[in-house]
């Protein structure tokens, strides 16, 4: 099965790493295939955008997969991991996300969002107000939001076929 039915042109993808990684660990107990993604999303568009947003938490496996995902193609941001006085800890990337996603979608014909998060309700909602782009969101369907899946013009749950 495709990622999408048909061709979507242009196609900027936005991956919330955290996200993905959490969600599919605790429904699948694996990780995502983001080659196999790819793989299936440059077969039915252009991707023209592809940018991966990851906690900088200096660990050796952290920099292979990050060093991975830039060989597959994507551009690897980085935010410092912090560790509050209390225990807690922050390493959140919607702000960044948005605002990329803000600053691409009025030049590709498909956004794809990889995440369950809620929050990215009212960022769908208002490109699909502004631009002319389809929406997509890929994530763990029984940990995304029900108001991001209504917000998308496609949601694609992540089944086990996309794991390894």
């Amino acid at each position: 099965m495709s990622l999408l039915s048909k061709k979507y042109g242009n196609v900027a993808i936005f991956v919330d790493v955290q996200n993905i990684y959490y969600t599919t660990k605790q429904t699948f107990n694996r990780s995502f295939d983001y080659r196999l993604f790819w793989k299936e999303m440059s077969e039915q568009g252009n991707i023209v955008t592809a940018i991966a947003y990851a906690i900088d938490s200096n660990n050796d496996g952290q920099r292979k997969f990050q060093d991975a995902l830039r060989h597959i193609g994507f551009d690897v941001k980085l935010k410092p991991y912090i560790q509050r006085a209390d225990g807690s800890a922050k390493g959140d990337w919607d702000v960044g996300i948005t605002i990329d996603v803000l600053d691409n979608a009025p030049n590709v014909d498909t956004v794809v969002l990889m995440s369950g998060d809620g929050d990215f309700e009212l960022l769908l909602r208002t490109i699909k107000k502004r631009n002319k782009c389809k929406t997509q969101v890929v994530g763990v369907e029984k940990l995304t939001a029900n108001l991001l899946i209504d917000a998308a013009d496609i949601y694609t749950p992540i089944n086990p076929t996309w794991l390894k």
